[in-house]
């Protein structure tokens, strides 16, 4: 099985994406793992803090329902979210 390693957020040069990481182990959310995963293509990790911060931060929905929503998907997945 292949394992793909987390980056240290202090071998990040990008102070974005340094505070990024720092926030998911902060908050768990998004998922810390999947962010340092994430972490290996800077411009992925980029990419997916633009549409974070704009769908699940922002928007005119109250984030207490987007979590929900987020958990009735991962439910409905199958997901052990």
């Amino acid at each position: 099985m292949a394992r793909i390693s987390y980056v240290d957020k202090d071998d990040l040069l990008d102070p974005d994406l340094r505070e990024a990481l720092e926030q998911a182990m902060l908050r768990s959310t998004p998922r810390p793992e999947i962010q340092a995963i994430r972490a290996h293509q800077p411009e992925v990790l980029r990419a997916f803090i633009y549409t974070w911060d704009r769908l699940f931060k922002g928007g005119i929905v109250d984030r207490h329902i987007k979590e929900l929503c987020r958990l009735r998907v991962s439910q409905t997945l199958g997901c052990t979210y």
